[in-house]
């Protein structure tokens, strides 16, 4: 030590015990290193040793008293955090279920290729019978907009829907059971194509199952973000509704038979029935078999009626 220069002052360990006030134990490296950054933001100094694999955090003599203080009420604070996760949510096995029912509407995108006449003189012109129109809307053809949700324009845009849409409807397929999710999306896309309709020109035409489609992420955003009634795991279920956003504007703004209006008023729509699905799946548990098996019936039926009013109105 040079003439006149102060000694320096012990620096002690901070024992576990004060500041956990649970026995003594061995601190790993990751508490240690949390603890250092909990005295650095109170100015306090302090530095790590680590002796033999045994961690310790040491601080001036002078310091200790405060230090442990600090650490004891960061430790009391941060007691439950953070709060366990929601607990888990067994996922169905009916995989085949959903893909089947893409199966069928690539089906059915090949034969309106066709030039089926179903007993008339010239070929039925599917997209001129089953597009939304608010016009035909306001002359009472609802069914338009089920009707529409079956139908592309051309192969590519059918490809898109089924390659994308397919991965979203397994999931949720999966998660909630086939017949009530189906019944979300068909409610998404029809509530969709309503809402577009009602904010577009009279002479605008809507087809494709993408409203349904972006229905479905919005659905899965609602249902992610209220599956935890807590507010650290909402904070975080909120991410699947930025990440439905930023598909959104991804892929639902470009391509020229892109209607934006459709794909945001069906994730609108989805977001809506979703959050109230899954508050009734808290309350009363997901459908059964015969339930979805019931609503996956209505589906079919409610998409075969609309089909038959719209060939009814030009057979």
């Amino acid at each position: 030590m040079e003439p006149g220069a102060e000694p320096e002052e012990e620096s002690l360990p901070i024992p576990s015990e004060l500041v956990t006030g649970s026995p003594a134990e061995l601190l790993t490296e990751r508490r240690v290193r949390l603890w250092a950054l909990v005295l650095d933001a109170r100015a306090i100094p302090c530095h790590l040793e680590n002796d033999g694999g045994c961690w310790r955090l040491l601080v001036p003599a002078g310091h200790l008293a405060v230090a442990v203080h600090e650490l004891r009420l960061f430790v009391e604070e941060n007691h439950s955090w953070p709060p366990p996760a929601p607990p888990s949510h067994p996922l169905l096995e009916n995989t085949l279920a959903p893909l089947s029912i893409l199966l069928l509407l690539a089906i059915f995108h090949n034969c309106t290729r066709l030039d089926l006449t179903l007993g008339r003189e010239t070929p039925i012109d599917w997209t001129l019978l089953g597009n939304v129109n608010p016009a035909d809307l306001r002359d009472g053809q609802w069914w338009r907009l089920v009707t529409a949700l079956t139908l592309h324009a051309d192969v590519l845009h059918l490809v898109s829907n089924l390659a994308i849409g397919g991965l979203l409807v397994v999931c949720l397929c999966r998660d909630l059971g086939s017949g009530l999710a189906w019944t979300l999306i068909l409610g998404s896309g029809v509530l969709g194509n309503l809402l577009n309709a009602l904010l577009q020109a009279p002479d605008h035409r809507s087809i494709g199952a993408s409203t349904a489609l972006f229905g479905t992420v919005g659905i899965l955003a609602g249902v992610s973000t209220l599956r935890s009634s807590d507010l650290y795991w909402k904070r975080r279920l909120l991410l699947p509704a930025a990440g439905s956003l930023a598909l959104l504007a991804t892929l639902g703004t470009e391509g020229a038979h892109t209607d934006l209006g459709a794909h945001l008023f069906g994730f609108i729509s989805g977001v809506g029935l979703g959050l109230i699905a899954e508050s009734l799946v808290k309350r009363n548990g997901r459908p059964g078999g015969r339930v979805n098996a019931l609503l996956a019936l209505v589906c079919g039926l409610i998409v075969f009626w609309a089909w038959w009013m719209a060939l009814g109105v030009q057979l």
